[in-house]
């Protein structure tokens, strides 16, 4: 299961999402998060579940690649879906297990959990393209850029763009330094898959410890190659690629403007029948 965290890599291509400019990226991306947290329906959520699945065909990432990415979160959808329906008593009971306590299966239980999973789908869905197909050098520059009015205010925008960048990128690298440990910690005989809770979470000190060393190691060998090459966060810097907004960038605005607006439209509007549209009350 470690190994099918694929957040914070970069998977090089020459797709039609790859050659967006890394900022109109990052804003689309925050726009579609947005767009997507308003959907009030299943049918404005569909509309943004499509679009995001569109995007991972033109973008030519592997099927493969992308289950694997899904199937890392399988637990947290499962767990807040299972809150959901704990917790939502509304609409009618379609099952009772205990006639002397209060919990019921309700219809909009049973609603809100398939809903917050298909949401939490689609969310990842497209937000992991943002890494999956933009460079860690691009996405510094592009956030970067973004940051760049935050000048006036005395704020070091280069330092936190490369801070931000430098921690997503080191996602998949103590991600690969957790697999490495815990291989090496079942060969002397640790028992991490097996055994109670409290018996695993004990179990698990033995994993951390090393990773915390490791992690604190190639940070101070990383600091150490940046100042060995002069690196500094001085106004002064220029960037190799000089980022241009081209026709490809307008027409992805333009194609998420329309699915934001069906997906708002929709989340206003209820399906009466098939064909026609009452104003949710």
């Amino acid at each position: 299961m470690i190994k099918d965290i694929t957040i914070g890599q970069f998977f090089p291509g020459n797709s039609f999402i790859h050659k967006l400019d890394a900022r109109a990226k990052i804003v689309l991306t925050l726009l579609y998060i947005i767009a997507l947290f308003m959907c009030k329906n299943f049918f404005s959520l569909l509309l943004m579940l499509g679009f995001s699945a569109v995007c991972v065909f033109i973008s030519k990432i592997s099927p493969k690649l992308i289950w694997k990415s899904l199937r890392a979160i399988i637990f947290i959808v499962l767990f807040t879906s299972a809150l959901q329906i704990i917790y939502n008593d509304n609409g009618e009971i379609l099952w009772k297990p205990f006639e002397s306590r209060d919990f019921a299966v309700t219809t909009g239980g049973v609603f809100s959990a398939v809903f917050l999973a298909v949401r939490i789908i689609a969310l990842i869905l497209l937000s992991s393209l943002l890494t999956y197909t933009t460079s860690p050098t691009m996405l510094t520059d592009a956030i970067e850029r973004l940051l760049s009015p935050l000048k006036i205010f005395k704020v070091k925008v280069h330092a936190l763009a490369m801070m931000m960048t430098i921690a997503l990128r080191f996602i998949p690298t103590l991600i690969t330094e957790i697999d490495i440990i815990m291989s090496a910690q079942k060969a002397r005989g640790a028992k991490l898959d097996s055994g109670s809770i409290p018996e695993r979470m004990k179990a698990m000190i033995s994993v951390f410890i090393p990773l915390f060393v490791s992690a604190f190691r190639r940070a101070a060998e990383l600091a150490v190659a940046m100042e060995c090459r002069c690196y500094t966060d001085s106004a002064s810097r220029t960037s190799l690629k000089v980022m241009r907004m081209g026709i490809r960038d307008y027409i992805s605005f333009a194609v998420l403007g329309a699915v934001i607006f069906g997906a708002v439209f929709t989340s206003f509007y209820k399906f009466s029948s098939m064909f026609i549209f009452e104003p949710v009350m």
